[in-house]
């Protein structure tokens, strides 16, 4: 025990440093850690990943073009149409920005389920109308609610606007659109839920006397059934499907197959082609008059008239059978 007490010189000395800082009693609070908190919204675009909707691009591009042009030769004017953004954001934050009045068309996208939201902004809504009455588009100083007149003038350049969006969409799904109504006051527009998800596209409608912007809205949820379809994976293999088929139809043209004309059946026992002798004759289901069956690789494809040609045994096609159904074609 006594090896373990220090002497009075240890004692001093320690206190000693101590007191000069040279050793850490502890005593001193500890340091406090910054921590940085960033907010996190997972319900915006980017949970929305690049990849999942990559073919839309290719709408985008496609919607450009027949717009402009559709907009142009219906107006007489040189129009120009552009891209402009994208985004993912809550319906009730999208139907917030707008004011009334405001061209506000609903649409279906059959057969898809649910609908989709065309917005021409205000400004533009006027210039369009005035253009289509043979004006300039100059831009109305005070805003006003639209007349009837206006109202079909709208609906009318909203049609162009979603024809030309139905097409576009024939790279990647076939749909149908139509318009289900016209309103000017956002409230009165309630074609889905305040948390669902849209996918919102801006488009530019530009000419040397104004410019505006056109709003497509697509409820996320709407675009479900066809997400495979609209991915890039999707995309790169059907343009590799596109490549080969040419070359796989060139192949198949100098392939050999098996014709087989098949001049009628008839149904036997096995104890009468036990007792068939020489010269027997077996009757067929068919007559001199009748068609015969042609068929390839077993399949029958053709209906035909048997006979003769430069002492070649032939066949006249009559009839195509059509693939997968008992229709036939005749020629």
């Amino acid at each position: 025990m006594a090896d373990q007490i220090l002497s009075q010189e240890e004692i001093d000395a320690l206190l000693s440093s101590m007191d000069n800082g040279e050793i850490d009693d502890g005593s001193d609070e500890q340091k406090e850690v910054e921590v940085v908190i960033e907010s996190y919204d997972l319900m915006s675009q980017s949970t929305m990943l690049h990849d999942q909707f990559h073919a839309l691009v290719e709408i985008y591009d496609k919607f450009t073009y027949l717009l402009q042009t559709s907009i142009s030769s219906t107006l007489q004017k040189p129009f120009e149409v552009n891209f402009v953004s994208t985004e993912m954001v809550r319906y009730e934050e999208f139907i917030a920005a707008f004011s009334s009045p405001v061209s506000l068309i609903t649409f279906k996208m059959e057969p898809l389920i649910g609908s989709g939201l065309l917005v021409i902004e205000q400004n533009l809504s006027f210039s369009l109308i005035d253009c289509m009455f043979s004006g300039d588009g100059s831009p109305i100083v005070q805003l006003r609610d639209f007349t009837p007149i206006e109202k079909r003038m709208i609906s009318k350049f909203a049609g162009i606007v979603l024809s030309s969006f139905e097409e576009s969409w024939d790279i990647v799904y076939s749909i149908r659109i139509s318009i289900d109504s016209f309103e000017t006051k956002p409230d009165f527009v309630h074609m889905a839920s305040n948390e669902d998800l849209m996918i919102i596209v801006v488009f530019s409608v530009q000419w040397n006397e104004f410019s505006g912007n056109i709003h497509m809205c697509i409820p996320y949820l709407m675009l479900e059934p066809v997400k495979a379809k609209l991915t890039s994976t999707y995309m790169r293999g059907k343009n590799i499907e596109n490549v080969w088929r040419d070359q796989f139809l060139s192949l198949l043209q100098d392939a050999e197959v098996n014709l087989i004309g098949e001049l009628g059946k008839n149904r036997s026992t096995v104890r009468n082609l036990m007792d068939l002798k020489l010269n027997d004759v077996i009757g067929l289901n068919t007559g001199p008059d009748d068609t015969i069956s042609i068929k390839v690789e077993g399949v029958t494809k053709y209906k035909a008239f048997p006979g003769v040609i430069k002492g070649n045994r032939a066949a006249q096609i009559s009839t195509i059978i059509q693939e997968n159904t008992g229709n036939f074609t005749y020629g």
